[in-house]
């Protein structure tokens, strides 16, 4: 039933970037349903298989290679996903098997060519299961790791949004992207404020261009 919906819900979106990210929630939304329907138990163990296998991406040069290369035989992608959901195994305080949930959505990204697409994916499980629990995300994005007090002082404005005052729990990161250039860009909810130096910059470009 899952590799029937993953399937299905990949081959109806389109190319390119933008539709990479549509594709990469298409399959977040299938595993997530498919997790939820079994139990909450099953919803949980499977967020933290998640989460592990993208730990262990993150830390193997040699994954991340495996799982950003397309041109792989089946063979070869076989072979490395067993490696992936070993080392992913292993870095869990209990060690358990991966389940058939959770191996189903790779074997299918395998199939389709889609493992590079398996970051936006945990991501967007992670974030389906965060409403599901009431629980709000906060992204703060800065070109370099904000002080604390910064940080401490923000924090203390967005919990007083609407969208936090609704929410059982909030939750704050901070995530550096220096190609930002300066300034923020905050990422909550379905909502987005870019305060970003780069965001202004591309659009006094833009003013400039219009104007020439």
């Amino acid at each position: 039933m899952l590799r029937t919906s993953l399937r299905t819900s990949a081959l109806s979106a389109g190319m390119g970037r933008r539709a990479a990210s549509t594709i990469a929630l298409k399959y977040s939304n299938a595993v997530f349903s498919a997790a939820l329907k079994k139990s909450a138990a099953d919803l949980d163990k499977v967020q933290s298989e998640l989460n592990a296998i993208s730990s262990t991406i993150k830390n193997s040069s040699e994954l991340s290679s495996f799982v950003s290369n397309p041109t792989l035989s089946s063979s070869d992608r076989a072979t490395g996903l067993q490696v992936l959901y070993k080392q992913a195994e292993s870095s869990t305080p209990k060690k358990a098997p991966i389940s058939d949930i959770t191996k189903n959505l790779f074997t299918v990204l395998s199939e389709n060519g889609r493992l590079t697409e398996a970051e936006g994916v945990i991501e967007g499980f992670n974030e389906l299961v965060a409403v599901h629990k009431g629980e709000l995300t906060v992204t703060i994005t800065s070109a370099a790791p904000l002080p604390k007090d910064a940080q401490t002082r923000l924090e203390g404005t967005l919990k007083q949004s609407q969208a936090a005052q609704a929410a059982k729990t909030v939750k704050v990161v901070n995530k550096v992207n220096p190609s930002i250039l300066g300034g923020l860009i905050v990422d909550f909810g379905e909502k987005s404020i870019d305060l970003s130096v780069a965001s202004r910059v591309n659009k006094l470009n833009s003013l400039l261009q219009q104007s020439v």
